[in-house]
């Protein structure tokens, strides 16, 4: 999502248009960052065995993204890739993997405001009182297998907020489409990076965790991104750490965020890899991180 959201900053303040096609067959495009597996399509024949799965080994995507400065150059890329694929015109932008795309004289605007009213109604929450932080002050969700070592030396009983749930499948949901917001809102990226880490084996506390970043993003459903189309072409990074950040093992968090002129088109919250023994070295990972 770095590279569309970049795509969209440069063609903003260049005044480019951006046209969108669709591909009729799906194509292989990036590489994966993390596992993900598929099912076997019915009628392949395997020599291994019935139970078989597939490991993908790049991103599926069947939609593309055109802009140049010369409409001459733009037609001619639509006519060369007609030619090599079955291809649908859809137009200049607006509608993209999910996000609203609105274009002004200030800018482009990218929105989710329409996932993030359906997650609030799918979750009955259309009601409730909405939270003005995402995330409560001061509170460290911890997994429970922490619990457990604690209640162990303490010698007590783990409390009904400790406890697994029952049906993790619905946290593994939320957060998940927690994670799909965080393409627009920069503004609970870490609280969504703090809960994705439970998604294993997750607890009460971590579901009313999820439900308040929920009930944060329904003061303000409608907030999207704009690219603005002035301000400066410069890129600039910022980057911190929260040294020992991690109550369990102690591990930094390594903070960033990338900015083309006046917007905002990369962020991040992560754990480092490695227990920092200073300050200075969670400082000094944090800016690896950011310019590798």
């Amino acid at each position: 999502m770095v590279t569309v959201r970049s795509i969209v900053a440069v063609s903003a303040v260049k005044h480019w248009p951006i046209f969108q096609r669709d591909v009729h067959n799906a194509f292989l495009q990036s590489d994966l960052l993390k596992e993900v597996y598929l099912e076997v399509s019915a009628g392949f024949a395997s020599q291994r065995g019935k139970h078989v799965i597939c490991k993908l080994h790049k991103f599926l995507y069947d939609d593309l993204l055109i802009t140049e400065s010369n409409t001459d150059l733009i037609l001619q890329t639509k006519n060369d890739l007609k030619l090599k694929f079955k291809m649908k015109d859809l137009g200049v932008l607006e509608f993209f993997l999910g996000i609203e795309f609105a274009r002004s004289e200030k800018g482009i605007v990218m929105s989710q405001s329409k996932y993030a009213l359906e997650l609030i109604s799918d979750l009955g929450l259309s009601g409730t009182k909405p939270f003005s932080t995402p995330l409560e002050t001061n509170l460290k969700l911890t997994s429970t297998e922490y619990d457990a070592f604690l209640n162990d030396v303490k010698r007590e009983s783990p409390k009904s907020e400790y406890m697994p749930l029952t049906n993790p499948t619905q946290y593994q949901r939320l957060v998940e489409k927690l994670l799909y917001l965080t393409m627009t809102r920069i503004n609970i990226a870490y609280v969504v990076q703090v809960l994705s880490q439970f998604m294993h084996n997750p607890k009460q506390s971590h579901r009313d965790a999820a439900l308040r970043v929920v009930k944060y993003i329904k003061q303000a459903p409608g907030l999207a991104l704009l690219m603005p189309s002035d301000g400066s072409r410069k890129l600039k990074a910022y980057c911190d750490s929260d040294w020992g950040g991690c109550l369990q093992n102690r591990r930094s968090v390594t903070r960033y965020l990338v900015k083309f002129g006046n917007v905002v088109v990369s962020w991040k919250s992560k754990k480092q890899e490695t227990v920092a023994r200073s300050f200075a070295e969670a400082e000094f990972k944090s800016m690896a991180s950011v310019v590798a």
